[in-house]
């Protein structure tokens, strides 16, 4: 089987090579898995700062695909929606879910086997039942304070 990297045109194995402050926009953008947990919402405990992922997902997210359905410009709709970059990661990881290829790569943790970069496939998230395909609820179904109601545990990578 050839490099499945190869096919992206990106170089080989580049998140083991590069810090992620070092990465151009696509290598960037290519280490997002597809799960579609950061388009969750989240509960956060006041008095611990524990974050807690609910299977409530944000209006633009697209449960089948496990996308933003406008994900160029979401924050005309999702103001708060956050915006991960190398310069913030240290104030945003905290929300972002503990299989992220971000947050791993971030604590100086490899891609789990099933990362597309390592499978060279985009339905390995899915097959590892690592991804929230099919697996939500939209925000505007579940009043706010039901939220608690739909916490999820999460996978390790």
């Amino acid at each position: 089987m050839s490099d499945p990297i190869r096919r992206t045109g990106l170089p080989a194995r580049f998140w083991e090579k590069k810090r992620l402050d070092q990465m151009s926009d696509r290598e960037w953008e290519a280490l997002c898995d597809g799960c579609g947990k950061c388009c969750l919402n989240k509960l956060e405990d006041e008095t611990t700062g524990e974050v807690a992922l609910t299977r409530v997902a944000c209006r633009l997210f697209d449960d089948t695909t496990c996308r933003c359905a406008q994900y160029d410009i979401r924050h005309q709709f999702v103001p708060e929606c956050i915006v991960l970059k190398p310069s913030n990661m240290d104030r945003n990881l905290y929300w972002m879910p503990e299989t992220c290829a971000y947050k791993l790569l971030w604590q100086g943790r490899p891609l789990p086997d099933w990362h597309p970069l390592i499978s060279g496939s985009p339905e390995t998230v899915h097959e590892a039942g690592v991804s929230m395909r099919h697996r939500t609820v939209a925000e505007f179904d579940v009043d706010e304070d039901d939220w608690e109601d739909h916490i999820i545990e999460e996978p390790l990578p």
